[in-house]
């Protein structure tokens, strides 16, 4: 391996909504997280709709019920 051309791994925290969750090594003292591995919903067994920018909305207002009927 080559000298001195690889970043330095510095002590990490983890922080979501303002309370570090997790202490681990990486190139950058902080990261800020959205969902992490204790409020997700496939490890918590939650289940939760997350409709991002009115997908549903904007699909039901362009499709409307026609793709439920089948046309004979």
């Amino acid at each position: 391996m080559k000298k001195d051309i690889h970043p330095k791994a510095v002590p990490t925290k983890i922080i979501y909504q303002g309370k570090v969750v997790m202490e681990t090594m990486s190139t950058r003292p902080e990261i800020h997280v959205d969902v992490w591995s204790g409020v997700h919903p496939f490890w918590t067994g939650e289940e939760r709709f997350v409709d991002t920018e009115g997908r549903v909305d904007k699909f039901n207002k362009r499709f409307g019920d026609s793709y439920r009927t089948k046309k004979k």
